[in-house]
C-alpha cells in the first residue's frame, strides 16, 4: 500500500498513526518531495470512483490563491490533471492506494470498509 503525505498535515498524521496502530505495513511517499505524476494521479482517479474534485485540496492556501473554486467548473479532465501534477499541496491529503481501492483524505469509516477491517 501506498500512503502519501504531507508530514505537517495533522490529518496526515493521524491516519498514519490509525494505520501503525492497525498493523497495516505501507510505503510512505512525502506529495511535496514527490509530487504525484498526471498518469498516476489519472489511474488513481480512474480506480477510486470518485469525482475528481476530491483529489484538490480545497481547502489549502494554494487552491484559493489560484481561484480553482470559479476556474475547475470549465477545466477538463485533463487540464485538471495536468494541475494537480503541478504542485503537491494542491492535492487533498493523505492519499492511500491500494492493490483494489484509492481513498483521499482520512475518514476512519471509510478507509476501515476500505481496509476490509
Amino acid at each position: 500500500m501506498l500512503f502519501i503525505e504531507y508530514p505537517k498535515c495533522s490529518t496526515c498524521q493521524k491516519a498514519k498513526k490509525w494505520l501503525t496502530e492497525k498493523g497495516i505495513e505501507f510505503e510512505d511517499r512525502h506529495m511535496i518531495e514527490e509530487n504525484p505524476t498526471k498518469e498516476e494521479l489519472e489511474t488513481w482517479y480512474r480506480a477510486s470512483g470518485l469525482p475528481l474534485k476530491r483529489f484538490f485540496n480545497t481547502s489549502g492556501m494554494k487552491y484559493k490563491e489560484l481561484n480553482l473554486k470559479e476556474k475547475l467548473p470549465d477545466m477538463s479532465e485533463e487540464e485538471q490533471l495536468a494541475l494537480l501534477a503541478t504542485d503537491g499541496m494542491l492535492v487533498k491529503r493523505p492519499v492511500l492506494v491500494g492493490e483494489s481501492f484509492v481513498v483521499t483524505g482520512f475518514k476512519e469509516k471509510e478507509w476501515m470498509e476500505k481496509l476490509g477491517l
